[in-house]
């Protein structure tokens, strides 16, 4: 929640247009008569003008006549000397259209002011010749092009404003001979590069510089901190690096500071008196950057602060208690940095404070009860800390509170019921906490007539949900409850809600049929009921739910059939109704071409395969398992272009597989076990790139099994219960497939029998030692397929849960630490045991590794390497959701205190492991890995002390016949590091 002040916080004021015409107009001397060339060159310059414009208001049309004279044209100003234009101004006059070169000849032109004009093109180089020009204004419109340089011959310039266009490249370095200039915003263009470093060394006299919003990069110019008079410096949202030159904290004019969003903008601030030194400073916006070091005590002499944000940077230390030595504060934001210890009571003395942001900052303790004194706050941001105790009583009595965010802390306890009695709260997120009892603060919350949000999710609250939650704002847009031990029916007064769009219930123990009102809330976009014990049919006006997106009512005991109505639905894109006891689904349900996810399964769906189903033209993943369907594949499945993930087993389908699936190259996990499949297996599933799940176990498919692609190291389980395949990679153990044609070879085994016994002996050793080794590694394979990794297969988990399952990234769960992030072991929601690796997003290089693990990762599938489980991952977090190996390292395992010794036969299946890993990745996968970090420390075990590798956060994949390259950096851990080319 960076900070942007420049719509919302004072600014200091702009130099006034009418300054130049109180000049004019005190100009007192006779009008000389000139000569005809001259008025006339003006005259044509606004004609010429004119012409280029729409003009659809006809502003000009009815005005700018030639029965008139152009000083008395509207938007037109003359010297009274003379009849020559001095001021063209037309500004918020929908002109549309072009800027005239030819207003280059107003030569007398002192102001022109075209802002919010709606012009287009290109700004004339043509105006850098009028050498009279104090003011040019031309922003808010969408000229577009580069900044001529030609403007830099306007040395009387005082002016210029050319913010809100699509101006591109970089800024002109000719702009330094700009000496008289006060005012510069060409904020919000595209322009990009670097500031000439010398741009404002001759601009002494400069007060406004407003850069930001455009896409500039490198350092900030030191010049900038030479200038006397400057009082509002905006840079935000740009490609800024390195540290900010040491002299701007140290302006005694400057009143404005905004440089938020830069992200790379780092070092420490000064801190001392002789070096920071802003006595008139109102606002300090740094935020998203990554500044280090203490917040500097510098700021507590800035007595006019008004707004301090610096959130989403790397500050640590202590929240200064001498912040409350401010009297103006209005606004801090200190959130998502590193700092520690309790909220300072004394932040209670800010009678002032508007907004107060402290997420994420890794504070503990109380809440103070002085905050109870900050009677002018409407924004409480708390969340996402280590706060512990109850939520205190006096945030009732806060009477401009609207936003209270107090989710993801330690606090227990009931929810205090005065919460809400002043009627102020618009959004209210206590979700994540330890909160208890019933929910009779609903009673109170109705008083807050402006709810919009209401999020109370994953806590222990009990009871039921009351009907006087059907009195909440009829405002209320979201509205969650989920995980916590709720029970009794769903309330039928929630469809008073009129306004909500986001309602999720999931994981209680909400019992009863869905209440058809609520299907009459043709606002909702998100309904999830998934994980409660509800009973019944659908209700069949489901269909007036027109505006569904995700419908969610898995995990229940919902009985008959879907209803026709689920196709009036051509919003829908997530269908979940899998878990459940349902017996029939409409085949409108299949023309809804907006679907992504479908999930039916686990249901008592009967019949065959819907002939309409390849009209889920946007389909990404469809499961119909554990059902009763039967017959035939319909020809249109071949039609699902967009599908990656197709589950059809556990039922009785009884096709082959012929060319059935041959159009879906796009798939990259096809499960058909189970079923009374026929026929062979064709031969272009081994030519699917991205197919890196495939299971057709215990159907009656025979003949030979395909070499290449996903066959090169599938699983047996994956293929067993077809009693007549044959042939495959060895590994699988079928039988060779038999020639067609036969002859006589007695004569010849007459001869070969002796060595034929021998053969047969040592393929009998080997086979002992093969079903060995597969004995060891069942366990193994039947957690990739299908536990662990079915448990999580396509489930989403997000930020909160991973939070949750890390104990918030406690150090008890810490299990290894590495330069790009930490990997800490966490159980999810569901009861997996999982590693989290937790990226350092301060690193450029993480975000790579990121990037190249993903790469590599969710293409590869072989029982000896890691498996991403799943991610989670935003602009400010990504984790990778891995399988936890309870084993630990081969580093440990050799180099540990109470290790044990590694016997000769255990290092070689360890050796073979690794290998095995290996030669899969060098040479049977679809792209050439390498993994570039192999080590002790990245060799896993699982239970069962078979080998898994790991980490291919600097992998490198070889694309193609040229040996191009993607990696993630310069690959390699000294000692280990392997030569390059």
């Amino acid at each position: 929640m960076p900070m942007h002040y420049c719509n919302s916080m004072p600014i200091p004021p702009v130099v006034p247009l009418l300054l130049v015409l109180a000049v004019w107009s005190i100009m007192a001397s006779a009008i000389a008569a000139p000569s005809p060339s001259s008025s006339e060159t003006d005259a044509a310059a606004l004609l010429a003008f004119k012409a280029q414009l729409a003009d659809p208001l006809g502003v000009l049309r009815d005005n700018w006549t030639t029965a008139t004279s152009f000083c008395h044209w509207v938007g037109v100003s003359c010297s009274r000397r003379r009849p020559r234009v001095t001021a063209h101004a037309l500004q918020d006059v929908p002109l549309q259209g072009s800027i005239a070169p030819s207003l280059g000849n107003l030569s007398f032109l002192s102001f022109l002011n075209l802002s919010s004009t709606e012009l287009t093109g290109s700004i004339p180089a043509d105006l850098g010749r009028l050498p009279r020009l104090r003011m040019l204004a031309l922003g808010n419109n969408t000229l577009s092009g580069t900044i001529p340089s030609a403007l830099g011959n306007l040395t009387r310039l005082e002016h210029i404003n050319l913010f809100h266009n699509q101006l591109t490249e970089q800024i002109p370095r000719e702009l330094r001979n700009l000496r008289n200039l006060r005012y510069m915003s060409l904020m919000t263009n595209y322009l990009t590069g670097l500031v000439p470093h010398d741009l404002f060394s001759n601009t002494s006299l400069l007060e406004i510089l407003d850069l930001g919003n455009n896409s500039l990069s490198g350092t900030i110019p030191h010049a900038i901190g030479q200038l006397p008079m400057l009082q509002d410096l905006t840079l935000q949202v740009n490609q800024f690096s390195g540290p900010v030159p040491p002299a701007i904290f140290n302006m005694t004019s400057m009143q404005y500071i905004y440089l938020s969003s830069n992200y790379n903008l780092s070092g420490t601030i000064p801190s001392g008196n002789n070096s920071f030194n802003l006595p008139m400073l109102q606002v300090l916006a740094m935020d998203e950057n990554s500044f280090t070091g203490q917040i500097p005590l510098g700021l507590s002499g800035c007595q006019y602060l008004q707004a301090l944000s610096l959130m989403d940077n790397q500050f640590e230390g202590l929240v200064p208690a001498w912040l409350a030595l401010l009297p103006d504060l209005a606004i801090i934001n200190l959130g998502y940095n590193n700092l520690v210890g309790t909220i300072p009571p004394t932040l209670g003395n800010l009678t002032n404070l508007e907004s107060l942001q402290l997420s994420m900052a890794k504070l503990n303790g109380l809440i103070p009860p002085e905050l109870g004194q900050l009677r002018k706050i409407t924004e409480l941001y708390l969340d996402n800390n280590q706060f512990t105790g109850t939520i205190p009583s006096f945030f009732g009595n806060l009477s401009e509170l609207q936003i209270l965010v107090l989710e993801d802390n330690f606090l227990h306890g009931l929810v205090p019921t005065v919460l809400g009695s002043t009627g102020t709260i618009k959004v209210l997120y206590l979700s994540t906490n330890r909160l208890h009892g019933e929910l009779n603060f609903l009673s109170t919350l109705s008083n807050c007539k402006e709810l919009r949000s209401l999020n109370i999710r994953s806590n222990y609250f009990t009871g039921g949900l009351p009907n006087c939650v059907g009195n909440l704002s009829i405002h209320l847009e979201a509205f969650s409850v989920t995980a916590n031990m709720l029970t009794g029916e769903v309330p039928k007064a929630l469809s008073n809600l009129s306004s909500l769009y986001w309602m999720q219930f999931t994981g209680n123990q909400f019992s009863g049929t869905i209440p058809e009102p609520i299907l009459m809330m043709d606002k909702l976009q998100i309904l999830d009921l998934s994980s409660n014990v509800m009973v019944g049919p659908i209700p069949k006006n489901i269909g007036m739910l027109r505006n569904i997106e995700k419908l969610l009512l898995s995990h229940n005991y919902i009985s008959g059939a879907i209803p026709n109505g689920i196709g009036n639905l051509t919003t829908l894109e997530i269908f979940d109704l899998s878990h459940n006891n349902l017996s029939g689904m409409p085949e409108n349900l299949f023309h809804l071409d907006r679907m992504i996810t479908l999930d039916l399964s686990q249901n008592s769906l009967g019949g065959a395969l819907p002939d309409h189903i390849g009209q889920l033209k946007q389909i990404n993943s469809i499961d119909l398992s554990a059902n009763q369907l039967l017959g035939r594949f319909p020809g249109s499945i071949g039609q699902l272009l967009t599908v990656t993930y197709l589950n059809l087993s556990h039922n009785s389908l009884n096709d082959s597989l012929l060319d059935v699936f041959l159009n879906l190259t796009g798939l990259e996990s096809l499960d058909l076990s189970y079923n009374n499949l026929s026929g062979t297996i064709p031969q272009y599933l081994a030519n699917f790139t991205f197919l890196t799940s495939l299971n057709l176990s215990f159907n009656k498919l025979h003949g030979p099994v395909p070499e290449g692609g996903i066959f090169t190291n599938i699983s047996g389980q994956c293929l067993e219960g077809n009693l007549a395949l044959c042939g495959g990679i060895s590994r699988l153990g079928l039988a060779p497939c038999q020639s067609i044609h036969r002859s006589n070879h007695r004569y010849i085994l007459k001869f070969l029998m002796p060595a034929g016994i021998v053969t047969v002996l040592g393929a009998v050793a080997t086979c002992l030692y093969m079903i060995m080794r597969h004995k060891a590694k069942r366990q193994e394979e039947r957690l990739a397929s299908p536990g662990i990794v079915g448990v999580l297969n396509h489930r989403l988990v997000s930020y909160h849960e991973i939070v949750r399952a890390t104990g918030n990234f406690s150090e008890s769960n810490l299990i290894g630490a590495g330069g790009f992030g930490k990997v800490y072991k966490g159980q999810l929601i569901n009861g997996a045991m999982v590693a989290i690796k937790v990226l350092n997003m301060q690193l450029e290089q993480a975000v790579r590794s990121f990037d190249a693990e993903c790469r590599v990762l969710r293409m590869v599938r072989h029982r000896n390497l890691i498996s991403i489980l799943t991610t989670c991952s935003n602009c400010d977090f990504r984790a990778l959701v891995l399988q936890y190996m309870p084993s630990g390292s081969l580093e440990a395992l050799l180099h540990s205190e109470n290790r044990e010794q590694l016997g000769y036969l255990e290092r070689l299946e360890i050796m073979l492991d690794v290998s095995m890993a290996l030669e899969y990745l060098h040479y049977d996968h679809c792209e050439v890995v390498l993994h570039c970090d192999l080590k002790p420390s990245n060799v896993l075990f699982d239970d069962d002390m078979v080998a898994h590798v790991a980490d291919f956060g600097i992998a490198k994949l070889l694309l193609g016949d040229d040996f191009s390259t993607i990696s993630a950096s310069m690959p390699g851990t000294i000692g280990y590091i392997a030569p390059g080319n």
